[in-house]
Formats: structure tokens, sequence, C-alpha cells
């Protein structure tokens, strides 16, 4: 290999090391590294750029809008509705679960789904007495495991066609070319769900760690004869206190949320802190404060219209991970009050200000209504409780579902491209007025669609430079020319780059890689790049490692340790089961 070729294999092992052991985001890495390649001469503008002009990506953003419009007509909660019904026990209402979240997560992006059925599922528990924890892994397994069924189940298979329409010129593949695999192995995943993860998942029906507020709030008075009368926050010196922070002022008919420093105190106003319960006492030394004026019923306990209490998992991409509360300057950057964190299922405890945020925490917020509509498509958190106040367009849910199975049939049928189907149906969505324009906006993912774009940078780079065909050659030499083996090393080399970068990522990476390999080694690229979708996919073993699993974790009130014991066993059920039917199905080697 010439200098080209090294720096790309450079970049391509710095993207992954920087992505598995750092903070930087992928979408911040991928176009780095597009950067550097461009400016290096090792792809011109046009090569760099292509992934941006991709139809992968294009029907990616289109299928982001017709999701987005049949979650804000009703479309899912009118199908969740009818298919969930009384079940007598736990694995009783596995059964219901998955029956709208196969399907659903087979033709829609799975994320919205999960996103829409975690508040149904909750209030569906307590209706049918089961914990949610023995619910909630099960949801985000489900909609992994129907992602799988058809090309427009997840992002990563239309990435994987996009992709290789593009290196081999060749037509690509159908709707549902990878049906036969996807669907016997979504079954074998929930058949092998029912039997045996019933008994692994926990009953957390307890382990509730928001419920009890007054176990981390209180709430004390302004004296209104005292010396504080008058004064700002900040002068009154409770804006910096160690162990409590100021949430709001209660000031009789009226509610003073995300309190700022200069704020005039009055006689009577009614002080809620979060943090330490026993810093009261630190409180009530403070000249001027005085015990609540009603201690029998809790602040935050009212329904007022100018507060909202949110729940939020951190994710993966926050900006604040690793700072701590007070450092990370949350207020200021979020418009909201942190009142409580939850790790592992249960409340960390001690200073509120010094807890360092970390991927997967429960922040319980105290924030004004705008918050929720405003952080709903931030990729610093995901929104884990139903708080959204725009009202689904029900009129409209019928018509969402016939603009969907039109798209599907189009397309399955070959009357259109998949390309094409999947921005007419955006389209129609916009038309009739399933979503309006702010939300088609606010559905698109950008951070998704750049680390996306940006992906192709680098696997355009390992073809054009020769890296992929020296890597297919070492790995053909490895296997000894065996292609069932390719084929395993394919599923687990694409299984293991996806528990530690994103999907998209490690896709984009392996396809020229597998296709040089395929080459080289005289076999159909076909059942190869199925393996890499299918692996892509099947990310069971962590909460970080698919998006899904990370937006049940908190409302599950799971520990890591849960989805690792989980997770493993399905990664390798799920695994064997896809290798297993592509080596039944598919003859590996070109006829």
């Amino acid at each position: 290999m010439d200098w080209q070729g090294w720096l790309s294999l450079a970049l391509t092992l710095g993207a992954v090391l920087l992505l598995v052991f750092t903070r930087f985001v992928p979408h911040f890495v991928l176009m780095a590294a597009l950067t550097i390649l461009s400016a290096t001469g090792v792809l011109t503008a046009a090569e760099a750029l292509s992934g941006f002009a991709n139809a992968g990506l294009i029907t990616v953003a289109a299928m982001f809008v017709v999701a987005s419009g049949l979650h804000a007509s009703g479309g899912i909660d009118l199908l969740v509705n009818k298919l969930l019904g009384r079940p007598g026990t736990a694995r009783a209402a596995m059964v219901r679960l998955f029956l709208p979240v196969l399907p659903l997560s087979a033709f829609l992006n799975n994320t919205p789904v999960v996103a829409t059925m975690i508040p149904a599922i909750n209030a569906w528990c307590r209706r049918i007495n089961v914990a949610p924890s023995k619910l909630m892994i099960p949801l985000s397994y489900g909609a992994i495991l129907g992602g799988t069924v058809t090309l427009i189940g997840t992002s990563t298979n239309l990435v994987v066609n996009g992709q290789y329409q593009a290196l081999t010129g060749e037509q690509g593949f159908s709707l549902f070319a990878i049906t036969p695999v996807g669907l016997p192995v979504a079954i074998i995943g929930v058949l092998f769900m029912l039997v045996a993860v019933p008994k692994l998942l926990p009953d957390r029906r307890e382990s509730k760690p928001f419920d009890n507020m007054r176990e981390f709030t209180l709430e004390v008075a302004i004296d209104p004869n005292g010396p504080l009368v008058g004064l700002t926050v900040e002068q009154a010196g409770l804006r910096n206190l160690e162990r409590v922070y100021l949430v709001e002022i209660d000031r009789r008919d009226s509610i003073i949320t995300a309190v700022p420093s200069e704020e005039i105190l009055r006689g009577g106003d009614r002080l809620v802190f979060a943090g330490e319960t026993e810093a009261i006492s630190d409180l009530l030394r403070i000249h001027g404060i005085v015990a609540s004026i009603n201690p029998a019923k809790a602040a935050l306990s009212e329904d007022r219209a100018e507060r909202r209490l949110v729940e939020v998992v951190v994710s993966q991409s926050c900006s604040s991970i690793g700072e701590t509360i007070r450092s990370s300057r949350f207020h200021d950057r979020y418009g909201a009050i942190v009142l409580a964190v939850a790790r592992n299922g249960e409340r960390v405890a001690g200073n509120l200000g010094n807890i360092i945020i970390k991927p997967g925490d429960t922040l319980l917020l105290e924030a004004r209504p705008v918050f929720v509509s405003r952080q709903k498509y931030n990729k610093d958190f995901l929104v884990i409780n139903d708080l959204d106040t725009v009202q689904p367009r029900h009129s409209k849910a019928v018509l969402s579902w016939g603009i969907l199975v039109t798209l599907v049939l189009a397309a399955g049928l070959d009357v259109v491209s998949m390309l094409n189907a999947s921005l007419l149906g955006a389209g129609a969505m916009l038309v009739t007025g399933c979503l309006s324009v702010s939300q088609a906006e606010k559905s698109l993912d950008l951070t998704v669609l750049i680390t996306i774009a940006a992906s192709f940078a680098l696997g355009a780079s390992l073809e054009k430079t020769g890296v992929a065909a020296f890597l297919a050659e070492n790995i053909v030499s490895l296997s000894g020319g065996r292609p069932w083996l390719l084929l395993l090393l394919t599923y687990a080399a694409v299984s293991l780059m996806t528990e530690t970068i994103t999907n998209n990522a490690a896709a984009v990476i392996m396809v020229p890689i597998v296709l040089a390999m395929t080459g080289q080694a005289g076999l159909d690229p076909e059942p190869f790049m199925l393996a890499v979708m299918m692996a892509a996919s099947a990310s069971f073993a962590t909460p970080l490692g698919y998006q899904t699993n990370l937006m049940v974790y908190g409302p599950g009130g799971y520990r890591f340790s849960d989805f690792v014991r989980i997770g493993v066993p399905m990664n390798f059920v799920i695994g064997a089961a896809t290798v297993g039917i592509l080596l039944l199905l598919y003859p590996l080697s070109q006829s």
C-alpha cells in the first residue's frame, strides 16, 4: 500500500478508537476524518461528499418524516391500544407487546416506536399489575428484531444498500430481500425471549427512585419580618449552597421556575430546594428563613401550568457527560433544574451538584413547559415520559396508515424505487396534514444523517486506496478459503464493532472490505451483505449499544448487569440463527 492507503487505515482505526474510548460524538469524529481525506487529496471533493447525495441517506431522511407522520397522527396509538388488551401473566403480556412492536418496527424507524410505547407500556403495566422491568427490555429487543425484517426497518439496512449500489453499480436489494433471513431470526429471537427472558428479568415494580419527592426535595419559607425580604437570591446567599440547589419559588398564585439569581425575595415566599434533605437544618439556621408554611403538602406534587416535571435519559451524545451538574452549568445550558439523578435503577444520594453525569443516567428535571418541545428532538436527552403538549391529529390516524401501506406496496412491487416511494410517502404525510412542516423538520435526526454521510468517506477511501483489498486478502487467507468461516467472521466483526461504535459507522466501514473479500474468494456478495445488515442491528448486550436500549434503561429501573445477563445470550442466539439461515438459504459460491 502507498501512503494514501496507510493514512486511510490509520484514520479508520483512529476513528474507531476515538469512538470507543473517548466522549467525542460520532458525527464529529467522522466529519474530521472526511476533512483530512479531502484536504490531503486521498479523496476528491466529489468523492468525500458523495455520502451526502447517497440514495440510502436520502431514503433514511424521508423515512424519518414518514415515521413522524404516523406518530403525530396517533397512528401508532391506534394500533397499540387495540392489541395490548388485559393478559394475565408477564409472559402473556410479552406476547401482546410483540404484536404491535414487530410490525411497526419492520416499516418504521424503531426509535419513535419505542418512544411512543414507553408511556403506554407504563400505564398498561399499572392496569395489569406487571412490573415495567418485565417488559421494557422485551420492548427494545422486539423493536430491534422487527427492524431486521425489511429493508426500511432500520437506517442501517438502507445505508448498506446505498453503499452496495455505489460501490458495485448494481441495482441493490429490494424491500423484502432481507425478509427470508430477518423474519425467521425475529421469530427465533421472540421465542427465546418468551422461554428464557421472563426468568432473567428483574421484578422492580417497587424500585421507583423518583416516587417520593420528599426524599430529595425540601421546602422552607421567607420570614415576612426577616432580613431577606427585598434581597435578591444571590444577595441572600441562596444561589451557591453546597448541599442543596434552589429549584423554584411558590409565591401565592404563581410559580417562579428555574429561579434566576437576580430574583427578589418577598415575605411568605415558599422556597423549594433539591439535594440532601438533611440540609434542612443548615437552611433553617439562615436568619430570615423559617419552616415551610404548608408542610403537609409537597409543593412539587401540585399540578401547576408554569412547571413541568420531566424524566429524561442522558444519551451518549450529551455534551455534559463527564461533568458535574454544577460545572456543566446545567441550568444555563438547558433551562431546567435537576431535581434528582438515578443510576442503575436507584437514586444517587449525596451532593447533587457534585454528581458526575454519565450516559444512561435518568434525570428528574423541573422545567417550563417549552422544555419538552425544545428538548424532545435534542440529542442530549431521550425524553421517556409522556409530556408532549401537542395533541395527535387522531382524525388522520387511518390516513397515515394508508400512506405507509401504499408506500410499502409501491416499493415492494417495484412500481417505484425505495427512494422515490419514501420521498412520495413523506410528501403525502405533509400534504394531507398528518404532521406539520415544523414536526417534519424536527424529525430529521441530523446527527445520525451526518454520521452516515461522513462514514461513506471512510468507506470510499478504504476501497479506493486498496486497503479493503489488502484486508480482504488477509481475511481470506485466515479463513483457509472456507466460505462458511468467512461468513461467520463477517458477522462477528460487524457485531463487535456495533457494540462499541455506532451501527451505521460499523456497517459502512465493513461493506467495502466484505465486497473485496467476496470478490477475491469468488463468493456471492448478497448473503454477506445481509449478514452485515443483521449484525449491525443485533446489539443487545449493553444499554449503550443501541438507542432503544438506552431509552428503556431508566423506565425499566434496570442495572447495566441486566442487559449483560440477557443481552449476551441474545447476541449468541441471533448470531447463530442468522449465520445458520444464511448458510441454508444461500449458496455462498457464485454460480
